[in-house]
């Protein structure tokens, strides 16, 4: 008879993820009562190096996780899964000792849940910031605090165009201190809708509008202020009938209340969490990321 013991850890070999397990990793996303995002898939298996352990009992992926690589300055690691039927026996510990140790050093940044924040913190981890996240249907506000409310004429937002991109290369690095080029690139054809914001004829900031289940997702979200990132957001919120989600900085309340009196409604929250090295870039600039797994 075979053995009803389950297979050791150490027998559970790890290997990387290609663009033809794009619907097994959805499969284990709906698996978690997440949204099946093979979109994001599509670009993470892409973009990023994405690691998985194969069910012995052939029924799909046990579980995932995916590094997105910015240099020798940071690597953001995020989506780590592991089936609902596998959960509790150490299956996340594994596979992220794997993971850590494929980085070589180089310093982590990730978006931990209230569930995962304990695992991150037993692996040295260590909280230095939150995120929270907001949606639903957007309702444009021109009252005090809306995105009229600067008296700044030379403000514009357009979509952007290809001769946009170094700019906003260089804009994005200012604001994180990394080296986003890699992800940025695919952006383009990643997102619905992409605009940029100018004023006297430069690059202020930018945001992109991507689909998510129901939702658009807004992310990434760089602008000099914020008064740039409300014009932004608006002009993204007027292109889409979805329900928006984005996932905010915590430390930009004003935006955060600005979204609420648009309609939107306080979600589930994260923790930005750190292991070796320290923030970089210049937070003030960076009021939401593309998404929770790459940063």
């Amino acid at each position: 008879m075979p053995s009803s013991q389950p297979r050791p850890l150490v027998d559970l070999p790890v290997r990387r993820l290609t663009r033809d397990d794009l619907v097994p990793c959805a499969d284990l996303s709906e698996d978690r009562g997440w949204p099946r995002d093979e979109h994001r898939w599509g670009l993470l298996l892409t973009a990023s190096r994405a690691y998985g352990i194969d069910d012995p009992e052939g029924k799909g992926l046990m579980a995932t996780c995916v590094v997105t690589s910015y240099g020798s300055r940071m690597a953001a690691i995020g989506m780590l899964l592991v089936a609902e039927r596998h959960s509790g026996r150490g299956i996340a510990r594994h596979l992220m000792d794997r993971v850590i140790e494929s980085t070589g050093g180089v310093p982590l940044g990730l978006y931990a849940t209230a569930a995962g924040r304990p695992l991150y913190e037993k692996l040295g981890f260590t909280a230095v910031g939150a995120t929270e996240r907001v949606g639903g249907p957007f309702r444009a506000t021109a009252g005090p605090g809306g995105p009229g409310a600067a008296d700044r004429p030379g403000l514009t937002v357009r979509p952007a165009s290809a001769g946009d991109l170094q700019a906003m290369l260089r804009l994005d690095a200012e604001a994180l201190g990394l080296d986003r080029t890699a992800l940025l690139a695919r952006l383009p054809a990643f997102a619905d809708h992409l605009r940029v914001a100018e004023e006297g004829g430069e690059l202020v900031g930018y945001a992109a509008l991507w689909p998510s289940a129901e939702s658009h997702v807004v992310g990434p979200l760089v602008a000099g202020d914020t008064a740039t990132a409300k014009l932004l957001v608006t002009s993204l919120a007027g292109a889409t009938d979805r329900p928006l989600r984005v996932d905010v900085d915590a430390r930009h309340t004003e935006l955060l209340d600005w979204f609420k009196a648009c309609g939107l409604r306080s979600g589930s929250a994260t923790t930005v969490m750190r292991l070796g090295g320290g923030e970089q870039g210049d937070w003030t600039r960076h009021f939401a990321p593309l998404s929770v797994a790459t940063g």
